[in-house]
Order: C-alpha cells, then sequence, then structure tokens
C-alpha cells in the first residue's frame, strides 16, 4: 500500500497558499479606483440605454421601445465590455430575457441584499455593491448598481399595460416576468466582473 501521507500534505499545503493567494489585500487605492472605474462604466452603459429607449418611446410608443431593449440594449452592453475588457450586463431576479439577465449566485445575493435594503427606506437609485471575489477560473472584482423602476419603464415593466404591449412582449419575450412593478422598485441592476 502506497504512503499516503505525502500525498495528504502536497494537498493541504496547496489548499493553504490558495487560502493565502485569494485572500490577498487590495491596497485601498487601487480598490477607490476600482469603484471609480466601474462607477463610470456603470453611469455609461445606463445613460446609453436610457438615451435610446428615450428616443424610442418619443418617436414610437413603448413597442419601439421593445425592440430597442430586444436588440439594442445587449449591443450596448457587448460593446462596453469589448471596450472595457470586462464582463458588463444588466440581470434582474425576475429577468424579461432569461438567457441574457439571469444573475448568477452572487448577483442572486446582492439582488436579493438590494430588495432588502430598498424595503429599509434606502433610496434604490444610490444602491450599490462591490467586492473582490475568488471563483474557481480565479479572482475577480464584482460591482452592481440598482435599476430602479423609472416612468420610463412603467409601460412595458408596470402594472398597468397596454394590450398592444403585453402581446408584443409574449411574442419577443416568451418567458417573460419583468412586469408588475411599481415605480422606484429595483428592477435589477448593472453588473460589472473584471478579472484581477
Amino acid at each position: 500500500m502506497v504512503n499516503e501521507k505525502p500525498r495528504i500534505i502536497a494537498a493541504c499545503c496547496a489548499a493553504l497558499l490558495f487560502l493565502l493567494w485569494s485572500s490577498r489585500a487590495v491596497p485601498e487605492d487601487d480598490s477607490r479606483k476600482m469603484l471609480e472605474d466601474a462607477r463610470k462604466v456603470s453611469t455609461d452603459l445606463i445613460g446609453q440605454v436610457r438615451g435610446e429607449l428615450t428616443k424610442a418611446i418619443e418617436l414610437s410608443g413603448p413597442l419601439r421601445a421593445i425592440v430597442v431593449c430586444k436588440y439594442s440594449v445587449p449591443e450596448i452592453s457587448s460593446s462596453i465590455s469589448r471596450k472595457t475588457g470586462w464582463k458588463v450586463s444588466r440581470v434582474s431576479l425576475k429577468p424579461r430575457n432569461p438567457a441574457l439577465g439571469a444573475p448568477d449566485a452572487w448577483e442572486q445575493r446582492v439582488l436579493g441584499d438590494f430588495e432588502r435594503r430598498a424595503e429599509k427606506g434606502e433610496k434604490t437609485d444610490e444602491l450599490e455593491f462591490s467586492e473582490i471575489v475568488s471563483e474557481p477560473l480565479g479572482r475577480y472584482y464584482r460591482y452592481m448598481k440598482a435599476l430602479p423602476i423609472a416612468p420610463l419603464c412603467m409601460g412595458c415593466h408596470g402594472d398597468k399595460i397596454s394590450y398592444a404591449v403585453r402581446a408584443q412582449l409574449a411574442t419577443e419575450y416568451p418567458h417573460d416576468r419583468a412586469i408588475g412593478y411599481q415605480l422606484g422598485q429595483v428592477s435589477g441592476a448593472v453588473t460589472i466582473k473584471r478579472p484581477l
């Protein structure tokens, strides 16, 4: 029988090295800079999406906004991701398109925390969270910024949606869960995942 002691010692050493490596602290200046960068990227995404949706609604109403959300918004997120080298997208606990908007476990936890904080009275447009996480593929800086339901959103996400919009949503998004919101509720978040 082969002596298992060296193998066990090697596994313990590897685990210890991983723990030491994954718990390395990030200097405060670097942390502050990452937060500033994430806020800028988040603001850029929100601004571009809001601009596209405002134009579409002003020109053609909420039916056109559905098309913008389906085609333009993913391209905006993809463009920002390519430009930064980070994964930048939007997620929700009630996604309109589960293929693009379903949160991972970390994002689910943060979205749940956003909802609890909003219920306790925190302003939804100020909710954000960031941390450094270790995952099987490496270390990442992760950031989320809550997306509250604004008046602009109510025609497609509120509780009083027109028949035409409901019909279009059923066609474009057969698994849609992103309706029934009240003004100011957290509908989801911008999420950023930056490799370290």
